[in-house]
């Protein structure tokens, strides 16, 4: 049963000379931003370069899973001064990404019960005035997108883990009029299953992101059917093939599933894409390979580039060889290229959001928000927050700034998994997580500067 709630939690104040002080927080390099969640707390910020990364296996790979508990009386995510978080629903199966309609209704992907949640919100509140099932018997959904883009979408497409449908809508619809069309299918799902999916600002492709069916491609074979010769040359830079043929992509389409294409490969999960509203730029999300040690190798945020390798799995960040495939591609040393914005090994990011609404103070505008939905292969566990990408004039500064932490309980046990980022109409940030099912609607109402 699905729990709303309107209690207003109590906001903290923030004034001028805090947030200047705030703003000048010098961020922790190096070795030193590898640190954990005992470090969090909003307003620490981290900078790791390419060049800070450990070389593989300083450690050994840990299996480490935090225990979910329930979250405890009075539980709520820990914020900057100034802003505050109110419940807006409690007791979902599985909340995964959360989409805003252009009327400012919540699409929320309930993806282990295989269906699409819709909340409305009462006017500058957390409680909803009217909820309901959009659409069910689907497998595993978890991208939303509208379109055509804009104030008026006739379609509602979804991303299951095998597919791509759409359902016809109509502004406020709080069911689908009609049963699903299938835009693409035959997308394969084991392992890696999250597609997100989103549409270009002019509304003529779709982008679709693809999960590795594996962690650094172990059963992929040495050579490709024919050769690795005639594969590099007849296919993009650094397309994988066999079990891996046509993943660890983005993908893109036209809006009728057709003209299917390769946008960038060696993406080993991009789990979260977004389009960037100061550039029209495509960015993503990714989850990194496991068993190479704690710190190694980052995960991140970049642009997707067409036509870019990002490194999947010969190589990461950059020309460092994974020693699972060493001497495996020497044709693509030097040609991966390097992330925009490099996080903390295992953090596990899901979703990202650029904030371009009006109730957080100007220094947020044109930012963006990540969910990290947390570690399992970390000595110590890090994750289970949202953070800020730091921008400046529309480019990534490479700093990220803890936003959202408080969601862990102690070092065994957290209550909260952050999944979806997104800007609701009225500048607020809807933020989901999946450890106790909650969604949860963060303003702010402090002095600004």
């Amino acid at each position: 049963m699905i729990r709303l709630a309107g209690l207003v939690l109590p906001a903290l104040f923030l004034t001028t000379a805090a947030f200047a002080q705030q703003a000048d927080q010098q961020a922790l390099k190096g070795a030193a931003a590898f640190g954990d969640w005992r470090a969090d707390r909003p307003g620490v910020r981290r900078l790791i370069k390419p060049e800070d990364l450990p070389k593989p296996y300083v450690t050994k790979s840990a299996s480490n899973s935090a225990g979910l508990a329930e979250r405890p009386a009075g539980a709520k995510p820990r914020l900057p001064p100034g802003f505050s978080a109110e419940l807006v629903a409690s007791g979902i199966d599985n909340p995964r990404v959360v989409r805003v309609a252009p009327n400012g209704d919540l699409f929320v992907a309930d993806s282990e019960a295989n269906q699409i949640r819709v909340y409305r919100l009462g006017e500058g509140s957390a409680r909803p005035v009217k909820d309901g099932i959009f659409a069910g018997n689907l497998n595993q959904p978890y991208g939303i997108a509208f379109y055509p883009p804009g104030n008026d979408p006739q379609w509602v497409y979804v991303a299951n883990s095998d597919s791509i449908v759409r359902f016809a809508y109509r502004k406020g619809d709080l069911k689908a009029a009609g049963d699903p069309e299938t835009v693409v299918d035959n997308i394969p799902s084991n392992h890696h299953w999250t597609r997100d999916i989103v549409f270009s600002p002019d509304g003529k492709t779709l982008y679709l992101s693809v999960g590795s069916g594996s962690n650094a491609a172990e059963d992929m074979g040495k050579a490709p059917q024919g050769g690795l010769a005639a594969w590099a040359t007849s296919k993009p830079l650094g397309a994988a093939w066999g079990s891996e043929d046509g993943r660890a992509d983005v993908l893109a389409f036209d809006p009728d599933g057709k003209n299917g294409r390769i946008v960038a490969t060696g993406l080993r999960n991009c789990s979260g894409m977004t389009v960037q509203p100061a550039t029209g730029a495509l960015w993503c999300v990714v989850n990194e390979r496991d068993a190479l040690g704690d710190n190694v190798p980052s995960e991140y945020a970049t642009v997707v580039k067409q036509g870019a390798f990002y490194g999947w799995p010969w190589y990461y960040i950059g020309s460092n060889e994974d020693p699972r495939h060493k001497g495996e591609r020497p044709d693509l040393a030097g040609k991966a290229t390097i992330p925009d914005v490099l996080m903390q090994a295992h953090s596990a990011p899901l979703n990202i959001a650029f904030y371009d609404g009006k109730n957080f103070p100007r220094e947020y505008q044109g930012d963006a928000f990540v969910a990290l939905h947390g570690s399992w292969n970390r000595g110590n566990r890090t994750g289970y927050k949202v953070v800020r990408l730091l921008f400046r004039d529309g480019r990534p500064t490479g700093e990220y700034e803890d936003f959202i932490t408080g969601f862990v309980i102690s070092n065994g046990e957290v209550w909260g998994r952050p999944v979806g980022v997104a800007v609701a109409s009225d500048g607020a940030l809807i933020v989901s997580e999946d450890g106790n099912g909650t969604i949860w609607r963060v303003t702010y109402g402090g002095a600004r500067s």
